[in-house]
């Protein structure tokens, strides 16, 4: 495993990193101006007031001293109020990076990533990056400006210091190096338990009540059990490798500065070194060890962040590794004009193989248009590349024009997925998902070609939709979709298996709305396998494992 003292992806990623960085550098400097001073007011005491000299004598090195004092205090206060704002700004834009990154990812990476995993990234995880920049990075800082500083200081003082000094200190990073390597593994299996055990919680919530039905709850606890005794060891795991290396990096420091202690004193009492000389030497020489071995002390109490850190720019970095597409909108977000949605000989392909057939169809405004097929035949690919949300060969336009990933280039489109994905809020909240503020009327009328006038706009709903339905969810979400497109006058309309949860009744109902949004100078597209749905279509695209059919 690669151990890396600063990953180079935080400065790209993260642009506050680097104030942070350059401003803990500055600081850092007048910390070595500090600690060199405090050193040589220390000595000029002690050495003034063995000499014989008057305290009116040492009144001005003494007044100096609790200036330096205070000086050091100050600057220790700026670090940690710097790495507190710097660890703040940086989860916030690594917070919003991934967010926009899963975005652009699209929904085909949530399900392979699970999204359980992600969220304990983006709470869990990004707060414990905290550690990494209050005590980590700062002594890593340290010790780069503040070590070679003073060995320097000590080398020009007693030569011989500084060999002891220089001989020895490559210990702590040996140590360190061995040990980290130790930390690491222990801490990523901890960082992967830990996503286990919020996934699988997550899943045993969701399907709770199936477990219930077939009488298979008591084996989730018995697994939830296991998880998290896997979850204690692990921790208990890094907690003893955290605790063992602290004592190896201490024991090695005090070995090294005693071993410069016993050659000051020696030359001291024989005479070959002078008492200012050899003070000032033995005040630094702690000063040399002191960044190096907090850089390894504190390395544990940041590793869980690290691991985070590694997750998050695992996505950042496939996020980026999407190809460019070219930037052009048929018109702007809102008052989108009428276009035809054509896609061009487009295959989708996960990594894993072409995804069926390629097709080629249009989908015009005042049309509804039913996409059906045979399970596994890529009706929902197909949506997701015209969404953006998965690798497609081939070309998907908008008006004769490149349709754009970028989702504030979407105004033309409104979709909803097979799941409603309800948050907790009310139900116009829930409608009005992405607008800058609620339309009541727009609201009642989205709901009522839903086929949902029945349900109460200011009905609080739980989370997933707790407190609805599955047919009353899937018709909000349903509503939501018709909301952005009547609000933001989309062209497109885009609907995976509305009508899924819906008794035929209220699908018929549902089809007569989609209807009328139709006529307004939308391009409905929606998949489906229902009859009845594929009945009340003015075009069918028919995908099956080798051809695709435009009717």
């Amino acid at each position: 495993m690669n151990v890396r003292p600063l990953d180079p992806r935080l400065l790209r990623y993260a642009v506050s990193a680097r104030w942070f960085l350059a401003t803990g550098a500055v600081l850092g400097v007048a910390t070595t101006a500090s600690i060199l001073a405090f050193a040589w007011l220390i000595t000029k005491c002690i050495t003034g007031a063995i000499e014989g000299q008057s305290l009116g004598d040492l009144l001005p090195f003494i007044g100096m001293l609790a200036a330096v004092a205070l000086l050091r205090a100050l600057l220790v206060y700026a670090q940690d109020l710097v790495a507190a704002r710097g660890a703040a700004r940086v989860k916030s834009e690594l917070r919003l990076g991934v967010l926009d990154a899963v975005r652009r990812l699209g929904p085909a990476f949530l399900a392979e990533k699970n999204s359980a995993r992600v969220a304990t990234l983006l709470g869990r995880g990004m707060d414990a990056l905290d550690d990494y920049f209050s005590k980590y990075l700062p002594q890593l800082i340290l010790t780069v400006i503040v070590t070679p500083i003073v060995v320097l200081v000590v080398l020009l003082s007693d030569w011989l210091s500084a060999v002891f000094i220089l001989v020895t200190l490559p210990l702590i990073p040996i140590f360190m190096i061995l040990i980290g390597w130790a930390t690491q593994a222990v801490q990523r299996r901890q960082w992967t338990v830990l996503g286990d055990l919020s996934s699988g919680f997550v899943d045993t919530l969701g399907g709770l009540a199936t477990l219930k039905i077939f009488g298979r709850e008591s084996r989730q606890v018995k697994r939830m059990r296991s998880i998290t005794t896997f979850y204690r060891i692990e921790t208990m795991r890094v907690l003893r490798v955290s605790f063992l290396s602290s004592f190896a990096l201490e024991l090695a420091a005090s070995l090294s500065v005693a071993l410069v202690a016993v050659s000051i004193g020696l030359r001291l009492v024989d005479g070959s070194l002078g008492l200012t000389v050899g003070l000032f030497v033995l005040l630094l020489a702690p000063e040399a060890f002191l960044p190096l071995r907090q850089v390894g002390a504190n390395f544990h109490a940041a590793a869980e962040g690290v691991a985070a850190a590694e997750d998050a720019f695992t996505i950042l970095d496939d996020a980026r590794s999407l190809p460019a597409v070219e930037s052009q909108t048929a018109t702007d977000a809102r008052g989108v004009s009428a276009g035809v949605l054509s896609v061009d000989h487009v295959t989708v392909d996960y990594g894993a193989g072409a995804v069926a057939a390629p097709v080629t169809a249009e989908f015009r405004p005042h049309e509804l248009t039913v996409i059906a097929g045979p399970s596994g035949t890529g009706k929902s690919s197909l949506l997701a590349a015209i969404l953006g949300f998965a690798p497609f060969s081939g070309s998907v336009r908008f008006a004769n024009r490149p349709v754009p990933c970028s989702a504030d280039e979407r105004g033309w489109l409104a979709w909803t997925g097979q799941r409603p994905s309800l948050s907790v809020g009310t139900v116009s909240e829930n409608v009005a998902l992405g607008s800058d503020a609620v339309d009541h009327g727009l609201v009642r009328r989205a709901l009522d070609l839903a086929a949902a006038p029945e349900i109460d706009p200011d009905l609080a709903v739980g989370v997933a939709g707790a407190g609805l339905s599955g047919g009353q969810a899937q018709r909000v979400a349903l509503a939501r979709a018709i909301y952005r497109t009547l609000d933001r006058r989309s062209a497109v309309l885009l609907l995976d298996e509305p009508t899924s949860a819906l008794d035929h009744g209220t699908e018929a109902r549902l089809l007569d709305g989609l209807r009328i949004v139709a006529e307004s100078g939308v391009a409905v597209i929606v998949v489906s396998h229902r009859q009845a749905v594929i009945n009340r279509a003015d075009a069918l695209v028919s995908l099956s494992s080798r051809t695709v059919v435009a009717a």
